[in-house]
Formats: structure tokens, sequence, C-alpha cells
């Protein structure tokens, strides 16, 4: 069997590697030749993956990259992971899918299978994907297999990877369900079919608008809390003895990365084009949007206590990835804090292991480095709470610190350090 994957990030790589791992013969297909060239000389670009992961299949022959997509021909089955961004106006994006399936519909042949991970709005498989293959003349369920399976990637999660995450599938037909498990079953260790690709569409919207309606949730509470003169974090902790009926979320600068700020949002639009308001996710997204805003209000109180103003202050964001531990910046709150702070008047920096640079509002910044102190500094505030930063040192050393994510919990402060919570 020949699998092919479209799209070589941190979903289509690792899924490669799970695929080759089994034995299969797997072919990575990525339009950007950097990413193909590494992967071919065995090196990873993602944080999660060693470069040995790769050598080995590489080395046995059973995996390999390119950026044509010629191989589709001859392929029994491919994998679309592709991004699914928002635009401006806050409608969805496929423009990536569309490209994928139409580089697969010249190619399609009889009993190849086709499975679209990439995150979209219900009914997306059956309304846009199945209409350009089926332009071949060949029929879905008995020609050709087409399904439905959300990625469920978390980026440096040490305990569940793409083999020990439970596998939705979702296909056009009973037949492609079938199909389609068979498939996946060579790469991951559960597989959960469900009755149709609209109903896998529908589960890993489900997933993430969870997750960010109930952190919008714990936003607002967090600022109901300070406006109450409450500690939040005591509050969530206090609340988390419960045994039952409660899951504890935790507030923080705002929502980034590939998924929980984007994911909700395809939902409400998708139900926007049948007349009905998503109450909750416009609401939620709203809260979770408003955080950045409100931090750097918090950070603007917190000066003006010290006597100091925003503008012309030295303020250091620790963290500018979206989530601790990874490099990715995609949709991370940090950005906007940065750029808040800059339009403000401040003279900002950041520090972050993962990431050497960055560009906010047209000005590049190179990463700051710690060992350089930050007694300069007249606020340093945590965004990303990575690992590989010395809580200690900044508590020591720094003379106010915004503490946005509670990473100082149980850290003693320096006899110069104030430090301040959301």
């Amino acid at each position: 069997m020949v699998v092919t994957v479209i799209g070589l990030g941190y979903v289509g790589l690792p899924l490669c590697i799970e695929f080759a791992r089994s034995g299969l013969t797997v072919v990575g297909i990525d339009v950007d030749p950097e990413r193909v060239r590494r992967v071919n000389e065995g090196e990873s670009y993602i944080l999660d993956i060693p470069d040995a992961a790769i050598q080995e299949l590489v080395r046995s022959g059973h995996l390999t990259a390119t950026t044509g997509f010629d191989v589709l021909s001859t392929a029994d089955a491919v994998c679309i992971c592709v991004p699914t961004p928002l635009r401006k106006s806050q409608d969805p994006d496929i423009s990536y899918i569309v490209s994928a399936v139409d580089e697969i519909q010249p190619r399609i042949h009889p009993g190849m299978l086709i499975v679209l991970e990439s995150t979209t709005y219900p009914g997306t498989t059956e309304e846009l994907v199945l209409p350009r293959l089926s332009e071949s003349g060949l029929e879905v369920g008995r020609d050709f297999f087409l399904a439905f399976s959300p990625e469920r990637v978390d980026p440096a999660n040490t305990r569940f990877g793409t083999r020990n995450t439970p596998k939705v599938i979702g296909g056009v037909t009973p037949q492609c369900t079938e199909k389609a498990t068979a498939l996946y079953r060579h790469a991951v260790d559960t597989v959960v079919p469900v009755k149709s690709a609209r109903a896998a569409e529908m589960v890993k919207l489900l997933e993430n608008t969870f997750r960010a309606i109930n952190i919008g949730m714990v936003n607002e509470l967090a600022i109901m809390c300070e406006r109450l003169g409450v500690d939040v974090w005591e509050v969530i902790e206090a609340a988390k003895t419960k045994p039952f009926g409660f899951m504890a979320f935790y507030p923080g600068p705002g929502l980034g990365g590939h998924c929980i700020p984007i994911d909700p949002l395809y939902l409400s639009w998708k139900l926007k084009t049948i007349n009905y308001t998503a109450r909750f996710i416009e609401l939620a997204s709203a809260v979770n949007s408003s955080m950045p805003e409100y931090v750097v209000g918090r950070i603007h109180e917190a000066l003006d206590q010290c006597q100091r103003s925003l503008k012309g202050s030295r303020i250091l964001v620790l963290g500018i990835a979206y989530k601790p531990d990874v490099s990715d910046t995609r949709e991370s709150p940090a950005l906007d804090i940065m750029g808040l702070l800059q339009k403000r008047g401040a003279e900002v920096s950041y520090a972050d292991p993962y990431v050497p640079h960055i560009e906010v509002l047209g000005q590049r910044y190179e990463a700051y480095d710690l060992s350089r102190g930050l007694e300069s500094f007249d606020c340093v505030a945590i965004v990303t709470h990575h690992a590989r930063f010395d809580y200690h040192q900044i508590a020591r050393e720094a003379r106010l610190v915004f503490d946005s994510r509670n990473a100082l919990q149980g850290v003693p402060p320096g006899p110069g350090c104030r430090i301040i919570t959301l």
C-alpha cells in the first residue's frame, strides 16, 4: 500500500511517520521545497519529532517527500492535512483544501481513498470535496472512497501523540468509513467510526468550541474577580477539589494557535448561512479577543501605581509563542499585546527560547537574552509560561511583574519585586 499525505506540517509529518512505522510506503507532499529537502535528508523541523525518527524511515525507504503531485496517480490513499485559516473578514479560507483536491481530481483512479483531515465547517467534505472528485466520472462508495477524520494533534503534549490519540472517522458512505477505518488502524491504536463525514466534521468543532467557550467564561470570571478583589487562581484551585461536576479551565492573555481561536468561528460562519446565530460562540470570541487589551490596561494601571507612564516605559514580554514549549506564534495573543504596547509608546522587547525573531506591526524584534538581566525593564509581562524560563530569576531581578499565567505561584519575590497576577 502506498499512502500519500498532502501537507507536511505539525499534522501531516507525524501522520507520515506513524504510517511509515507500520510498514506502509509513505510519500509526503508539500509545496515548500525546504520542508521536502529536510524530510528527505532526515532532518526534523517540528519540536516533537527527533531527527532520528525521520532518518530511520528514510533509510528504510518507507518515507520520502516531494513537491510534485504525480505520485497521486499510483497512490492507494491520500490524506489532506493542509491549513484552514480565517480571512480577515472572519470567513473560512478553504483555498488550501480546494488546491489539494484540484491536484487529486485529475489523478483519481478506481479504488483510491481520500481522507480530509483539515478542520473545516460541517458539510465541506460532501458539499465541496465530493462534487470536485465526482467530475472524474467515478462513483463514491464504489469506485473511490471519501471520508473526513479530524486531526487531534496537541503540540508539545508528551503524553498523547498521533498513535495513542483516538481517531474519529466518518465516511460519505458506509463503504467509505470502512475503507478509511482500515487505513487508520495502521497508524493509530483506537479508531472511532461515526455515521457520516458531517458528524466527524462536527466532532472537531465541538471539541474546540467547548474549550473556547469555557476559556471565555473563565477569562470573564478573572475580570470579575479582579473588580471584586478576589484571587481568581485561588477560586479555581478550590473549585477543583469538587470530585464531580466541575472541570478546571484557566484564564490567560487571550487565545492563540491553529485551532481554538479559529475553529468555533467556522461553525458560527456556517450557521449564519442558514440564518442562525451561535450566541455562545460569538460571546466567547468577543471576550477572548478582548483579553490582550485587558492585559495592556492592567500593565498600564500597575505602572501608574509605581509612578511610571506606559509611554516610554521599557517592557519585556516573556513568551511570544501561542502556548508553552512550542515555537508556533500563529494567532498568539503576545503579538497583539506587543502591538498594543508599541502603539501606546512603550519600548517593547520580548524573550522566547523558541522564537529567535519576530515582526510586529512592521517592526522586527530579536529575542532578548535573559542572561543580560531584568533590572533595566520597568515591567516584565509573563504571557507564555515556557518551562525553560527561570522564574526564580524573574522574581529576583524584575522590579514589576505582570503574571498573566500565574507562573510565579509559590516563587518568593525578591526584595524589590512587585508581582501582579491576572
